[in-house]
């Protein structure tokens, strides 16, 4: 992004969604923060990130019928403006908004992330209310035929110094919040025609606000021939839609980075989505341990390091069991993560993948073995392919610390769905 490099590496942090759905409130979003601030902050991990529906009340009390409650009550204020729901954001009264949940959060630390639609409220528009900043009103910069196809809160902002000036002050409000990360919705692969031109807007607002803020564009599948715009205007855009804890999600995961791979770089990264680990579910009615197995998550923990992408935890971090913990915690994993890193797939068939990267800086390989099949196998590959001199090499591999010696090839028997990822000494 021109100028936006406010992520320098992958933001890494949590995400509300996959376990609390619509229903996440303030008591359990502090309480993931001290979590992470207690156990997982010295690894990187710094964003607490409000997903979808905080301005709505009694959000998830249909969820038998409905997602989003078509046409619910929304908390708004005089300009427009979405404000959080006081019902269960309690700090947020008397148009307080989110500044206290995010001085807490920053109390700690960390740093505050909130979900938001494009667009702008439907009950705004249909109310005629005032847009700060401009003598129009909501009516009269919403896009009445750009509705999002699968949430019915908004309508689309048009081209407009007036549409410029309503995303402005929004921008204005959560800078004044505190906000350090904006996960935007229903804009990221163009469903409806002023999608494109609203990123922009947006991000000429994030410019405006004299604040930091990392800004996400949501849902996917991204568009590979849209790359340029994502990249002047984003630091991070899903590629795929939303990813669950399915095994066949994972192995096309291979697919789409294989296709993102020359776009990662620093303040702007292809987003592989969250990380579905641990308890998830319960905002779904469908509360359960992630349905991965520890191998598979070895997988997709590799990947996502290893090519680049932004980590979020998607399960409730409070309830994090040990292997979860070293599984998000392992240092030399994590040491992958970043646009110093060259992320490069070497080979991938239907039963394993074979990617290596290396560090720009301190010339470091490292060499990832995926079995993607259902039986165990042996993955190799040569040094030659690898551009690395012929002769004997020296591995580590990077969850199981078994150090090794091998000579012109690398080579290591995988369980199924399951991998090695091997620093070259």
């Amino acid at each position: 992004m021109d100028e936006n490099l406010f992520a320098k590496t992958p933001p890494m942090g949590w995400n509300s969604y996959d376990y609390y759905d619509t229903t996440v409130n303030e008591e359990q979003v502090k309480a993931n923060a001290d979590y992470m601030a207690k156990n997982l902050k010295k690894y990187g991990w710094e964003y607490i990130v409000v997903d979808i529906e905080w301005y709505a009340h009694e959000a998830g009390s249909q969820r038998d019928k409905f997602q989003y409650i078509p046409f619910s009550k929304l908390e708004m204020d005089e300009y427009s403006r979405l404000m959080p729901d006081p019902e269960r954001f309690p700090s947020s009264k008397d148009g307080v908004g989110f500044a206290l949940l995010a001085e807490y959060i920053h109390g700690l630390g960390l740093k505050f992330g909130i979900h938001i639609m494009r667009g702008v409220p439907r009950i705004a528009a249909h109310l005629h209310t005032p847009i700060k900043g401009s003598e129009a009103t909501a009516n009269q910069i919403a896009d009445a035929a750009s509705i999002c196809p699968w949430n019915p809160d908004m309508y689309g902002v048009v081209d407009s110094a007036d549409g410029q000036a309503y995303y402005d002050s929004l921008l204005e409000l959560y800078a004044s919040w505190g906000v350090d990360f904006i996960k935007c919705d229903d804009i990221c692969r163009y469903d409806q025609p002023s999608a494109k031109k609203e990123i922009e807007m947006i991000a000429k607002a994030i410019k405006k606000c004299g604040r930091p803020i990392v800004f996400s564009l949501s849902p996917g599948p991204a568009i590979i021939e849209e790359a340029w715009y994502y990249e002047k205007h984003a630091n991070m855009w899903r590629i795929t839609d939303d990813f669950w804890d399915e095994f066949r999600l994972l192995k096309d995961m291979f697919r789409r980075c294989e296709i993102w791979q020359e776009h990662v770089k620093e303040g702007c990264y292809p987003d592989c989505d969250m990380l579905p680990v641990g308890m998830l579910g319960k905002g779904f009615g469908k509360e359960h341990k992630t349905y991965f197995t520890e191998s598979e998550q070895r997988i997709m923990m590799t990947l996502w390091c290893l090519f680049g992408s932004p980590l979020m935890i998607g399960g409730e971090l409070t309830m994090l069991d040990d292997f979860t913990v070293e599984l998000l915690t392992n240092e030399k994993v994590l040491a992958m993560l970043g646009s110093d890193c060259k992320p490069c797939q070497i080979v991938r068939d239907d039963k394993k993948a074979i990617w290596m990267a290396e560090n720009k800086n301190t010339k470091e390989k490292y060499v990832a073995l995926f079995n993607l099949g259902d039986d165990k196998q042996k993955i190799e590959v040569s040094l030659e392919e690898l551009n690395v001199e012929k002769g004997e090499v020296s591995l580590e591999e990077l969850w199981s610390g078994e150090k090794k010696l091998q000579k012109n090839k690398i080579m290591s028997e995988v369980d199924c769905h399951d991998c090695k990822v091997y620093l070259l000494k």
